[in-house]
């Protein structure tokens, strides 16, 4: 062992460079196989269903996942995750190959992706604090939600011409690709870590305490207990209007408008993380947070209103700018809060109880859509005579209805999160446990 330098951040652009690209390989897959799922079922319901595969796994070992993340190597972790993630890309990819492949083959897919997320994500996170000093952590968010911003842009254009041109085992191949030049650059690299604690400490503490112990860290600030029910609200309004932006565009253009209006809100996330990259956020970061839900509720409201094309767009351009902008607040904002050791814990808890409404949102969009929205504005739907004579009827509609009552709820959402202190002044009101320098002492590399 020898002690480490902190706040690599040569390190930290060599991860980065190769998770954008494994971003943009996954986000190529996920947008070929949404698209070929939706056309084979051509049901919302079971659209769904398989999008629910990308976080339910995810959130069954994010406990685990982040006991882990405090106890072991990091870089390594990241490392199994990402190898993880590509031999099940390749397994697919040689089913499409053979024509053998069936929706639950994507539902598996879609698992090993959601698995392998929920490890390399808040173990990144984690080690940023590490690898940036923290005057820097707001524009490392940034750097990050660039890459994110760059394949919501790259993978709707390139997605529909790979697709008929390599067909969709050829888009999996460069997915597979993507996952080991990310690996390579892990490799390459080293991460710095908190030196570990004697081992008779971890005897006497189960993983399922060890676990619980991010949680408690929480539930003992209730301005970031307030912060995780807040995320918990908007994750579920945003994820349902993202699962349904699909079926609403294709219910009135073809697929390559579904592309380019995507590719808006990939030019929005690009924006809003250029402006954070550089900007690095609001002195006051819940004011970043809250100008974030009161956006949204907008921007939904818009993408409902009317099936119309720049409507759509100007939406989800919108959404896209502000996301980058609320996640390089949120994380910065914890990462000052939360010693580092212990940080692994707090973000699987963050990510656990933040993420918890995303499923419930998957399993009950369908229905809602399907059952209870879209009878409402069909031609001779109960409200076809009045709401239907501001947003109109027939197909999507309904979907569009459901996008203006998210928008709604929203809004009401964080106009009360506003009113209440301990959210509001989390900034000032829990002191600040991350310096920028971390004591080199602490660290150590394997």
């Amino acid at each position: 062992m020898t002690e480490a330098t902190p706040n690599k951040f040569s390190s930290f652009i060599v991860i980065w460079l190769g998770q954008v690209l494994s971003v943009i390989g996954s986000n190529l897959t996920g947008f070929a196989l949404s698209v070929w799922v939706y056309q084979q079922t051509g049901s919302v319901t079971k659209f769904s269903i398989v999008i629910l595969f990308t976080v339910l796994p995810g959130l069954v070992i994010t406990p685990l996942a982040g006991t882990l993340i405090d106890v072991w190597d990091r870089r390594r972790l990241m490392i199994i995750s990402n190898l993880w993630a590509a031999l099940t890309t390749l397994g697919v990819a040689s089913l499409f190959y053979f024509g053998r492949q069936r929706l639950w083959h994507i539902c598996l897919l879609a698992a090993a992706f959601s698995m392998s997320s929920a490890v390399i994500s808040p173990a990144l996170t984690a080690s940023l604090s590490l690898l940036v000093p923290k005057r820097h952590l707001g524009r490392a968010s940034g750097m990050m939600q660039f890459g994110e911003a760059t394949a919501q842009i790259v993978a709707p254009l390139l997605g529909g011409f790979l697709v008929l041109t390599i067909k969709i085992y050829g888009v999996l191949l460069i997915d597979f690709i993507t996952y080991s030049v990310a690996i390579t650059t892990l490799l390459v690299v080293q991460i710095p870590r908190l030196a570990n604690r004697p081992r008779e400490e971890h005897a006497n503490h189960s993983w399922l305490r060890e676990a619980a112990s991010g949680w408690a860290y929480i539930i003992q600030r209730p301005g970031l207990f307030g912060l995780l029910v807040f995320l918990g609200v908007t994750n579920f309004t945003v994820t349902m209007s993202n699962l349904l932006i699909t079926p609403l565009v294709l219910s009135f253009a073809n697929t390559a408008t579904y592309g380019a209006l995507i590719s808006a809100m990939g030019v929005g996330l690009v924006a809003g993380s250029v402006a954070m990259s550089i900007w690095g956020g609001p002195r006051r970061r819940m004011y970043g947070v809250l100008g974030y839900g009161f956006l949204l509720g907008i921007t939904q409201i818009v993408e409902g209103i009317r099936p119309h094309v720049l409507l759509i767009g100007i939406g989800l351009f919108a959404g896209g700018f502000i996301a980058p902008v609320a996640n390089g607040c949120i994380i910065p904002l914890l990462q000052t809060k939360t010693l580092p050791e212990i940080q692994g814990r707090v973000f699987a808890a963050v990510r656990l109880v933040s993420w918890c409404a995303i499923p419930i949102a998957y399993l009950i969009a369908g229905p809602l859509a399907d059952k209870v929205f879209t009878p409402l504005l069909n031609e001779n739907g109960s409200l076809a005579e009045s709401v239907g004579k501001v947003i109109g009827v027939g197909p999507g509609r309904g979907i569009g209805l459901l996008l203006v009552f998210l928008g709604i709820t929203t809004l009401l959402i964080t106009f009360r999160a506003y009113f209440y202190p301990r959210l509001l002044n989390v900034d000032v009101e829990i002191p600040d446990v991350l310096t920028d320098t971390l004591t080199a002492k602490a660290l150590t590399v394997k």
